[in-house]
């Protein structure tokens, strides 16, 4: 009998093991040899599958060697940011494959494929195979399927026009204060002075986002950005040494400040809307701010039809990080390249002037800011804060002419399109804001060329948001000064979650 019972337990022991065993060589050699040549036989072309790492150290490598090297204002960007992508495109043609760690990823070029994929929300869903972006934030940026639809409708009254347009004195409030102290500085230092403009405007643009979508001042929202900015820079350091199994598991030092990170962020928020509940207890009016939208769909959680406390937490996470980031980055770029590019500046200021002549900027006068408008989508398509899209599959699924299996992720790199010359022309690496004289479809010939705000059902929600603020705090700066990039400038634009300016963005102001 006690030899039959230990038989039967080794028996049991070695099929735990052998299918742990099965489980493991098919995870990291048979499926990906079998999507591979699954992908081979559909035509597409790629590099060969590498165990576990697939072409994560190759990226890395290149990442890091094109980040160790400055590069010249009129040098094409895209190599310094998307090194490896990049090369891929100039071998391997305009759809190819390449791998991160065990999973292969479609990097497609193609505008009619990328509207397919964008337009067809269900069927290519957002990828979660790189949980610790969860970190940063998730919310309806980052959700699928019937919970996006749900939470896309409850924060979309956050972003009717109206409603914009009533943010503009939020928008002129905090502006104005930032400009005000730099005119301040230039009045006591001697015009002209040399000021880097990127943390200012990392400042002003936070301002922004607590007046205005939580009602808080920037001061009670300081902590939260700074740590979202650390935690988005831990959480790009974990994703590029990804490429050995397991790390971003193990206790390290680095794990455990991005954990804390998370933790203190989540604690700060929680105190935001606790203060804003017990104010609704106490009878206080609901706000009429993304906060106050929020808190008032979570009474009806128990319905089904709310958001729960949790889920509130998360939208604030994703609107205070992407509120805030994506802005700065499309304001510190616009004033790079109206360095760069003087008779544009001269543009610009001209038609504010025109516009509001020394008048504080209002809703009506932003909205006619034509030139201001084509120099702004030039901006986004040459320096797009988010650089790349991922979408998945997790069923079979026709794309064009293309039948792509379950399990593969599909790379729509902004950067590359928007700079490619078959949609663009042979000066699609110049910046030339004329190409929107007559609006964006035009300038895109109604492809799916420009989408920096994402396109489709997923557009941005913000993005209207995004350019009135932009507009009020260029309008603002053109009123009162002339800048130029300082002889200290160094370019080094690289992708820290968004497009940052490595070495901050000196300029030199001149008071008019």
């Amino acid at each position: 009998m006690e030899i039959s019972v230990a038989s039967v337990a080794l028996s049991i022991a070695i099929a735990i093991v052998s299918w742990w065993v099965w489980r493991t060589l098919n995870w990291v050699w048979f499926k990906p040899k079998m999507l591979e040549s699954y992908l081979r036989r559909q035509g597409l072309v790629g590099t060969s599958y590498t165990l576990l790492v697939g072409d994560m150290k190759k990226s890395l490598s290149m990442l890091i060697e094109a980040k160790s090297k400055p590069i010249k204002l009129t040098d094409d960007i895209t190599p310094r940011v998307l090194p490896y992508p990049f090369k891929m495109l100039k071998t391997h043609g305009r759809t190819f494959f390449t791998w991160m760690g065990t999973i292969p990823f479609i990097t497609i070029v193609d505008a009619e494929l990328i509207k397919e994929v964008l337009n067809n929300v269900y069927d290519f869903p957002k990828p979660h195979t790189f949980p610790l972006a969860r970190l940063i934030a998730t919310g309806v940026a980052n959700y699928d399927g019937d919970k996006w639809a749900k939470h896309r409708r409850i924060i979309n009254p956050a972003f009717n026009v109206e409603k914009i347009k009533n943010m503009v004195p939020a928008f002129h409030q905090s502006c104005s204060e930032v400009v005000r102290e730099c005119d301040k500085l230039v009045s006591n230092k001697g015009s002209p002075y040399e000021v880097d403009v990127w943390p200012w405007l990392v400042n002003m643009t936070g301002d922004v986002i607590s007046r205005t979508a939580f009602g808080s001042s920037y001061k009670e929202g300081q902590r939260i950005f700074e740590l979202q900015a650390e935690l988005a820079e831990l959480v790009m350091l974990a994703f590029r040494k990804a490429s050995f199994p397991g790390y971003n598991y193990l206790p390290t030092k680095h794990n455990r400040r991005m954990k804390e990170t998370s933790r203190e962020i989540q604690v700060i928020l929680r105190g935001i809307i606790n203060k804003r509940l017990k104010g609704r207890e106490a009878g206080e009016e609901p706000k009429d701010d993304l906060l106050g939208i929020l808190l008032e769909s979570s009474i009806g959680q128990e319905k089904g039809n709310g958001l729960s406390i949790e889920e509130v937490i998360e939208e604030c996470k994703m609107f205070y990080f992407a509120g805030q980031e994506t802005t700065s980055v499309l304001l510190v770029w616009t004033m790079v390249l109206l360095s760069q590019h003087q008779d544009w500046q001269v543009r610009a200021r001209e038609e504010v002037k025109q516009v509001f002549g020394d008048k504080e900027p209002d809703k009506e006068g932003l909205n006619q800011l034509k030139v201001m408008t084509m120099i702004l989508y030039e901006v986004l398509r040459l320096y797009p804060p988010v650089v790349q899209l991922l979408r998945a599959t997790e069923k079979e699924m026709k794309l064009g002419d293309l039948t792509l299996p379950a399990g593969v992720q599909i790379n729509l790199p902004i950067m590359l399109v928007q700079r490619d010359i078959e949609l663009w022309g042979n000066d699609a690496a110049e910046f030339k804001p004329e190409r929107f004289k007559d609006g964006l479809l035009k300038a895109t010939k109604n492809q799916v060329s420009f989408f920096a705000f994402a396109w489709g059902p997923r557009i941005c929600i913000g993005q209207t948001f995004a350019l009135l603020e932009v507009k009020m705090a260029m309008a603002l700066i053109l009123q009162r000064f002339s800048f130029e990039l300082s002889p200290n400038y160094v370019h080094a634009p690289y992708e820290a979650m968004t497009i940052h300016p490595q070495f901050g963005a000196p300029v030199i102001l001149k008071k008019l």
